[in-house]
Order: C-alpha cells, then structure tokens, then sequence
C-alpha cells in the first residue's frame, strides 16, 4: 500500500474531530428539542448517585462576613473582658490582616446586644433577629464554619466555587451540572443581588463568582437585574414584532448549527441554547416578576419591603417564585456586612433587611409543600474577630475579618432541625468541637442533592475535577436529617 493512503487511514486526532463533528453538532441540537432526556443522552449530565432530599437550592449570601459573636455565638463571660488585650495564647500566633496586623493593642470588644435562648433546642439570638429566633427549631446552625480565605475576594470565591482562585464552577453551576432543569422556560441556576438599606462599605461582587467555570456554559448563572427589565435585551425592540423576532432568530440559529457542524464547539451549543432560552424567557419572566397575583399575607409574611424592588425582602419572596417555577438554584447576595467600624450604627440596618424576610421565606416554603425539597442556605465568607479595630467604647467597636470560625444556618433540603452543631472558645476565636471547613460544608450540600462530592466529577484538562478538590472532605451526617 502506498504510505501516503496508509497514513490517511490512521485514525489521527484531527480525523476524529473532522469525523464526529456533525455527531456532536447533532447531539447538542437534539438536546434543545428532547429536554434532559437527550441532553442525558448526550452525556452532558451525570446522575444523581441517590435519591437527593433537596431538589432546589436557595443561597443566601451575606456579603462581607457577619460578626458571629453578635448575631448567633453569645459568649457572656466577655462581659468582664471589655477593652482587656485578647490574651497571645488565644491568637497563638495567627495571621492578622493588615487593617489590624499594626495596632497597638487588640482590645476585647464584647457584644453590646442582648441575647436569649429560644425553641426547644435553646440557640440563642441576638435581639436584633426577633424573627429569626421564632424559627430556630426549624434551623440547623453550623458554629464551627472555617477557611484558609483572609480577605474578601478570595474569600467569596472560596465559599462559593470551592477554591481561592477565580474560574472555577461555583455551586449553583455545580447543581445546574447534576440535576439538569426543571422549566425550559427559565434558567436553571439564577443570582440576584439585593440592595442592602444602608451602603456603607460594600464589597465589589464579581461576574465570575457564579460562572460556570469550566462547566458547560449553560450552568452558569443568570442574573436578574432589580431594577427595570430583569435581563437586559429580553424584550423585543419597538416596532418589532415578535413574529419577525422568531424569524431573526430562526436565521441565526441556522449559521450558529452549521458553525457547530463545522467547528464543534461546545460553546456553540451554548450560544444556540441561550438564544432559545431567551427567546422563551419573553413570556415566562414578565409573569414571574408580576407580584400582583402575590396575596396580601404573602407580604404580612414578608414585610411590605418585599413590594419594593430590588430589596433583600424582595428577592427572597422572589426566591421562592423562582423555586416553585422550577429553578433549581437561587443564589441571593446581600451586601454591607463588612463592619470593621460602627457596627452599632450598621449591623441593627442589616439585620433588619434580613430578618423577617428569611423567616417568611422558611414559612412560605414550610407553608407551600416546597421547604422539604428546597434546602436554604444562609452566611457569609467568614466571620468577625473579637477584639476590635479602630476605637473602641461601650456602645460601639469595629471588627475585623476572621476566617478561623464563623457561623451559618441551613433550613429544609433534609438538614436536621433544631441541631447546633460546633463550638468556639470562650473569645470565639477558635474552633474547640466539630470544626467544619469550607469543603466539609460543600460535600455536605452535594449529598443533600444527591451526590458523593469525590464521585461527582467533570474531566478538564486531563483531570476528574470536582468541588471539594483533592484534599480531604468529608459529608457531616450530624447536620442530616
């Protein structure tokens, strides 16, 4: 044989792709039509490894780290403690920021709030979340969160993808991955950002926070703007109708499926899919930003913000719109958490956007059939310290950033109710009893949605990749119910 038609019958790399392109081509365009059968089929999504408890997922992210020992991890004995230098055996020598690394002294500074035990399981609450301690026997509360992260970017990215450095999938692109969608008509992982009532040191919330990474683009998240159109460019321009929109479309998709032919590129499919999407999405999302159909008790239950666009109270009542649509996770940030100073003059305004708002989410839910399938997730990206920054009095301080422990709630989703779960010292500084990292937390969540976090993987750049990353992780099964 001649060696020039042996060599063309050499199965080379280049021959596959020029071979299968229309394979692939053809497998995403069927995805469109035969919803998550096909897109099964295509091998774009694994299944779950057992029946998941939670089917949805709402994350509520508090946006610059909470002060724990304020709001959730009431150490009274402090109050003997005001305005004494922490002790060095309890910072033991660890990493400070640079906003406080250079004090001169690292003044305790406890909580000015009152606290009380509350349900049966006797969590206590600050004052400043009457709501919130109606509920805590319907809550699973997690002391003993800690991370590597120190500043807040890193820190976000951290909580939310599962590592420091940006790129990766974050979780509502991880759940989009593995459970599929649930409503053609909406994306399957969706974020709003609410607008805190005061702004005084807000935190920058990046894009790529909730990108899918290297996910399919298709699971990454879509955010909903809080004031005007939801999504920008949904809508059809003036004079256009929506039959002729069809048409335009119909002549784009067309190039973008012979491109896909040719080319194969996975973000091709990607582009053909968002353009249907959107194109459906012009008569679901007007619908479902409507809250005329919304009762008055639905606001009784709320607060009267939730009429009010763009506030926390009303992306949470949303929240729960979007969950009962199908939408399979809701990311909601909330931002100005960041009190290194003023925490009197701030916190009680934080508080207040969040309290009654998360408690009518969980009853809304509890109320609807829905908060046993729907898992609530509620925290920030680390704590606050005890000592604290800037000056100090009785009825004001400033807190600086504290990864070695903090605080978060779930509700729902097959979390244990009423379970405390974790312990600090006394200054909480340190973790004493079940610490839970980061990862910890992450597989936790997946095997509520039906995963084991180390099987529960996506094959990028010659690796199996997945959320909790290489190091260990482990499920914590006393935070299941």
């Amino acid at each position: 044989m001649n060696p020039i038609e042996e060599l063309g019958l050499n199965f080379t790399r280049r021959r596959f792709f020029q071979q299968g392109s229309h394979l692939l081509g053809g497998a995403a365009l069927a995805s469109l039509v035969g919803g998550n059968s096909a897109r099964a089929a295509a091998g774009s999504s694994p299944a779950p490894h057992f029946a998941p408890k939670a089917k949805q997922v709402i994350y509520l992210h508090m946006v610059g780290g909470p002060p724990q020992q304020d709001l959730f991890d009431h150490k009274p004995d402090l109050a003997d403690w005001y305005d004494k230098d922490m002790p060095a055996s309890i910072r033991n020598g660890q990493r400070l920021t640079t906003m406080t690394s250079g004090q001169a002294r690292l003044p305790i500074a406890p909580t000015k709030y009152r606290f009380a035990r509350h349900g049966e399981s006797q969590m206590a609450v600050t004052e400043l979340l009457p709501h919130t301690a109606k509920m805590v026997d319907q809550m699973c509360f997690i002391r003993s969160l800690h991370t590597e992260a120190i500043n807040h970017e890193p820190a976000i990215t951290c909580m939310q993808t599962g590592n420091q450095i940006a790129g990766r999938p974050c979780l509502g692109s991880w759940a989009s991955y593995g459970l599929g969608s649930l409503n053609k008509d909406l994306p399957t992982f969706v974020v709003l950002v609410a607008k805190p009532s005061k702004n005084a040191q807000p935190q920058p919330i990046s894009a790529r926070i909730w990108s899918s990474g290297y996910l399919p683009g298709e699971h990454a998240g879509v955010s909903f703007r809080s004031a005007g159109d939801p999504i920008l460019y949904i809508q059809n321009p003036p004079g256009v109708p929506t039959a002729l929109r069809r048409a335009s479309l119909d002549g784009v998709q067309k190039l973008n499926a012979r491109l896909l032919a040719d080319l194969g590129d996975p973000e091709t499919a990607t582009r053909i899919a968002q353009y249907e999407m959107a194109f459906r999405m012009q008569a679901s999302v007007p619908e479902l930003t409507d809250l005329a159909s919304e009762p008055a008790a639905t606001f009784a239950l709320y607060g009267d913000e939730a009429k009010k666009p763009g506030t926390f109270a009303n992306t949470a009542l949303m929240a729960r719109r979007l969950v009962e649509r199908g939408v399979r996770f809701v990311q909601i940030y909330h931002n100005n958490w960041d009190t290194h100073a003023d925490v009197s003059g701030r916190l009680p305004s934080q508080c207040k956007d969040i309290d009654q708002a998360c408690y009518g989410l969980v009853q809304d839910l509890k109320q609807r059939g829905m908060l046993d399938e729907t898992l609530v997730v509620w925290g920030g990206e680390f704590g606050r310290t005890i000592y604290s920054q800037g000056t100090l009095t009785r009825e004001n301080y400033g807190r600086d950033h504290h990864p070695r422990c903090f605080t978060m709630w779930m509700a729902g989703g097959g979390s244990r109710p009423g379970q405390i779960y974790g312990e600090t010292d006394e200054f909480s500084y340190n973790i004493v009893k079940d610490p839970v990292h980061i990862r910890d937390f992450h597989a936790t969540v997946l095997h509520l949605l039906g995963f084991e976090h180390e099987r529960f993987t996506f094959r990028h750049l010659g690796l199996d990749q997945r959320l909790t990353g290489v190091e260990h992780a482990r499920v914590v099964s006393e935070l299941l119910a």
